[in-house]
């Protein structure tokens, strides 16, 4: 009896070590979330622009009578600006109780992989100020997912601007 009580702790001590991520892509790369910060993924949602907000804010959508705020993360990630087709997702995230609206270009996979897996992004990635919420990165079958920092994504005064659009509303 002892040895199967020490064996389902030695079990739940490696499930404790297990991350599980929601990956997706922008352009060619692949990034992933903490699928803990996910609330809901859906497909592109009517957005309506809101004047003078950051370049990088679509706008807002209504989700089941909330208003979030949409987040462009090609824009914010500064890649090239692709075709805006009707393929995007939104990933739905809360991130410290604000939830927030994100376009990427595909949802993948739900993966697991061990916390240890993460490794530190290069330092010359990291270098830039606007790259300072990459997490880590991991290697998923031969291809790098870059794992994002969605609490240190917008900045402080960001936070503030995005606040005022959902209490706008």
């Amino acid at each position: 009896m002892a040895e199967s009580i020490t064996k389902r702790r030695a079990d739940q001590d490696e499930n404790d070590d297990l991350m599980q991520l929601v990956g997706f892509k922008i352009d060619r790369e692949q990034f992933g979330v903490n699928i803990l910060m996910v609330q809901e993924i859906i497909r592109s949602a009517p957005i309506t622009p809101v004047p003078n907000s950051p370049e990088f804010v679509e706008g807002v959508i209504n989700l089941r009578g909330d208003i979030l705020p949409v987040i462009d993360l090609r824009k914010r990630l500064n890649f090239e600006l692709g075709d805006d087709g009707d393929d995007t997702w939104i990933l739905i995230l809360d991130i410290d109780g604000r939830v927030t609206g994100f376009i990427v270009d595909l949802v993948t996979n739900v993966i697991k992989i061990e916390e240890s897996e993460i490794e530190a992004a290069p330092e010359i990635a990291t270098s830039g100020l606007e790259n300072q919420y990459i997490n880590g990165v991991v290697d998923i079958g031969g291809t790098l997912m870059i794992l994002l920092d969605f609490n240190r994504i917008l900045q402080t005064d960001e936070l503030i601007r995005l606040k005022s659009l959902n209490t706008n509303q």
